[in-house]
């Protein structure tokens, strides 16, 4: 795709961002609770908790990737999870994804990054080689994993 352009998001992109989340939630049975101002203070606050590269093509927000931040502690490395990456149905096929993928290992490297992880369902097997084609290797299971909620 020519006119393709990955870039960082910006607040001027938020509600469109918010409507893909929005979409990708709805796709996998999720009822989303996010908001424009998390959102806001998650990508573009103080202190930002994501990041969040966005596709553009033909002016229009056409997909993005959700990195969240990792940490090994214990060797001192730092690593990103792709959360998300979502492309519009129009759009898909058409090497979006790809370019979104790329962008998100450069961002990773020049963070100082050693590694990158992203999960996918187990049938979604377009994903599965999308991310294999990339350059990622499947992982085993994790072990028992533990969480806590705290009152919002």
């Amino acid at each position: 795709m020519n006119d393709l352009n990955i870039r960082s998001v910006a607040e001027n992109d938020l509600p469109a961002v918010l409507e893909m989340i929005k979409a990708l939630a709805a796709h996998h049975d999720d009822t989303p609770t996010i908001t424009l101002e998390s959102l806001r203070r998650d990508a573009l606050g103080d202190a930002p908790w994501l990041i969040l590269p966005v596709a553009e093509a033909q002016g229009r927000l056409v997909g993005y990737a959700g990195l969240c931040p990792l940490a090994q502690l214990q060797f001192g490395v730092r690593g990103v999870d792709m959360h998300h990456l979502f492309v519009a149905e129009d759009q898909r096929g058409n090497g979006v994804g790809r370019a979104l993928i790329d962008a998100s290992l450069e961002r990773s490297k020049a963070m100082g990054c050693r590694f990158m992880t992203v999960g996918t369902h187990p049938d979604n097997k377009t994903a599965a080689e999308l991310y294999r084609a990339a350059g990622f290797e499947p992982l085993p299971p994790p072990g028992p994993r533990f969480r806590i909620k705290f009152e919002a």
